[in-house]
């Protein structure tokens, strides 16, 4: 998963004359909107056009696309950040992983746009290079402390577990659709069980979270995640 601050602490921008900042939040939330239905690489006349403005409009406030996505979700980002300074000083590094992976799961599935953004690497958005650097950051942390407390095995590397992370979480979407809106907490729990050390009889697994996929649901979930879907208008 690409999932610090920096460049999050955005300067504040000049004050804009009413229409124009009544303008600016319009095309905000429909971009929102639009990237939650179609995805990052949505048509951006498709937006101002939703917007109720026109394109030299949209280009006025947003040079780069960039640059909107930016806008619309730098908040919902950094609050990951927040998640990640948090869980640092969990009771153990188990709890820390659990809630932290807990909290990026529930904004994957939160819309597609952020699921694009955070499972995928997009050029030029500022806060996102922040997230990636302090998600990794606090990833190394937690497996690093686990280490020393006997609950992750030693071989297991950070970018295992990234990798891991993005290709669970860019099936999100369409697994969460074709069930229900937790859905992914089954495939995660699994996930984090393969990171502990071999256990012994003794000490067996905790039960996954229900309900696991029917060969249906399972189906319709692969043919979600086929080539992406040509935007629509």
């Amino acid at each position: 998963m690409t999932v610090g601050a920096g460049r999050a602490g955005r300067a504040t921008p000049p004050p804009r004359r009413r229409d124009a900042q009544r303008n600016w939040e319009l095309l905000v939330a429909a971009a929102h909107e639009v990237f939650t239905e179609q995805g990052l690489e949505a048509p951006l006349d498709v937006i101002a056009r939703r917007a109720g403005v026109g394109n030299a409009t949209l280009y006025r406030h947003f040079p780069s696309r960039a640059t909107l996505i930016d806008a619309v979700f730098h908040d919902q980002l950094t609050g990951t950040m927040a998640v990640g300074d948090r869980v640092r000083n969990a009771p153990d590094a188990w709890t820390g992983l659990n809630e932290y992976l807990g909290a990026v799961f529930d904004t994957l599935a939160a819309d597609r746009g952020t699921n694009d953004l955070m499972t995928t690497h997009v050029r030029g958005v500022d806060v996102l290079e922040d997230v990636h650097a302090h998600n990794r950051r606090t990833v190394e942390f937690l497996l690093g402390r686990g280490r020393d407390e006997g609950t992750v095995r030693a071989d297991v590397t950070t970018e295992d577990v990234l990798f891991a992370l993005a290709a669970l979480g860019r099936a999100v979407p369409a697994l969460t659709a074709a069930t229900t809106p937790d859905a992914w907490r089954r495939p995660l729990a699994l996930l984090l069980d393969s990171l502990r050390p071999p256990r012994s009889t003794a000490t067996p697994s905790p039960p996954l979270p229900e309900p696991a996929l029917t060969a249906e649901q399972l189906g319709e979930v692969l043919a979600e995640l086929g080539p992406h879907r040509a935007a629509r208008g």
